[in-house]
């Protein structure tokens, strides 16, 4: 079977198209968007159909949804399979989401609530997924002055939200910045629901996008969904900022934390800034070489496992990571990893497993086994295909 992969810079684009080709695929890779990213949907459709009419495919994939892809496919009667790793994803307003073509699969299962009525029998729902061979690999050739150098108590890997938080450049009134402020803090105290989009009402949401320079206007092509872009685009990102900065601040205060990063952690003093991680070479090593991963899921996943939790479990590393609904769906709490629902209990946890190395050395062996056995990316592929593919 031939494919074509259709590339933009995901992170995991290049360990699902190796899984596509160890599964026996020809994968025939389309990276252009990688190299310019000012290119028009229209420029795309050029190139793409050229490739597309004489390809003889089974089938046309990507990580995220591209509708001008999808409009593509739906004209030339080929199956488009669109693997979903980020939320919000706006292009999923797309009124292309209802072509007949598509197979979507949704890692958050608040997503798919959301988005398969709109296109009944062709949107799915499965969790993400680790390249564990890759990641043993990169450990295994690891020097030991390498696992030396990325050894931690306590790591974080990712960034603070404070450079890429659009809510920061809003210019609310007094009235609905008190509103949103109460919202923010009100979230920050809950675990496994996020309720923003329940709390704001249409006429809010247009004013804080008029309040917000250079703020996301939906296409005509869109469905006009405005209160969930300023629930997920904008207020939840600020709730993720704030969680992030205050866990960490209150970690780097207690215990040897260090963040690899290019946020600004000048309002942590004690925390210990090391810069960005490269994603394939370096990761691995240190969510190994951690003691203790910490995993801060953005409140834009409202429900679903973020692809971090994967990649350290199949590090073999120990990962204290933000309760999330669906997290019980997929690992044991307490045998393949631990979970908090507050700063306290962060802090807690925290301390009780840097004491007790055999208890935390236990968890991260189960935790690996049970991505290595049941999340890799060559199952989650055939799981996929059996779903798009049925019979």
């Amino acid at each position: 079977m031939k494919i074509f992969f259709y590339k933009y810079g995901s992170i995991c684009e290049p360990d699902i198209s190796d899984s596509f080709r160890r599964l026996g695929f020809e994968v025939i890779d389309e990276d252009m968007e990688i190299y310019n990213k000012n290119l028009l949907p229209s420029q795309c459709v050029e190139t793409v159909s050229k490739k597309l009419i004489d390809g003889q495919f089974t089938f046309v994939f990507t990580i995220n949804f591209f509708p001008w892809l999808s409009d593509l496919c739906e004209i030339m009667h080929l199956k488009y399979i669109s693997l979903i790793v980020d939320s919000p994803v706006l292009e999923l307003y797309s009124y292309s989401l209802k072509n007949d073509c598509n197979r979507i699969f949704l890692f958050d299962r608040c997503l798919y609530n959301e988005f398969e009525p709109f296109n009944q029998g062709h949107i799915f729902h499965v969790p993400l997924a680790a390249d564990v061979n890759r990641i043993q690999n990169v450990i295994k050739n690891a020097s030991t002055s390498e696992k030396a150098k990325f050894a931690s108590d306590i790591s974080f890997i990712g960034s603070t939200y404070q450079e890429k938080c659009p809510f920061n450049r809003s210019e609310l009134n007094d009235a609905d910045r008190g509103f949103t402020d109460g919202i923010i803090e009100a979230q920050l105290k809950v675990y496994g629901y996020n309720f923003i989009e329940e709390l704001i009402t249409e006429d809010f949401a247009t004013r804080f996008l008029e309040a917000t320079p250079g703020s996301y206007r939906f296409p005509e092509s869109y469905r006009q969904k405005n209160r969930a872009l300023v629930a997920q685009q904008y207020i939840s990102v600020k709730v993720a900022e704030q969680e992030r900065l205050r866990a960490l601040r209150m970690l780097s205060d207690n215990f040897n934390v260090d963040i690899y990063t290019g946020s600004d952690t000048s309002s942590m003093p004690h925390i210990h800034n090391r810069g960005f991680a490269k994603s394939l070479t370096e990761m691995p090593i240190i969510f190994n070489q951690s003691k203790i991963n910490l995993n801060i899921t953005a409140k834009s996943i409202r429900s679903g496992l973020s692809l971090r939790i994967f990649d350290v479990l199949a590090a073999g590393g120990f990962l204290i990571t933000n309760y999330q609904t669906e997290l019980p769906e997929f690992f044991e709490i307490g045998k393949d990893l631990v979970a908090y629902d507050s700063f306290d209990s962060l802090k807690e946890l925290c301390s009780y497993y840097l004491a007790h190395d055999n208890e935390r050395e236990e968890i991260a062996r189960h935790g690996f086994e049970t991505v290595a056995r049941l999340h890799t990316y060559d199952t989650r592929i055939l799981q996929m295909l059996d779903m798009a593919f049925p019979g």
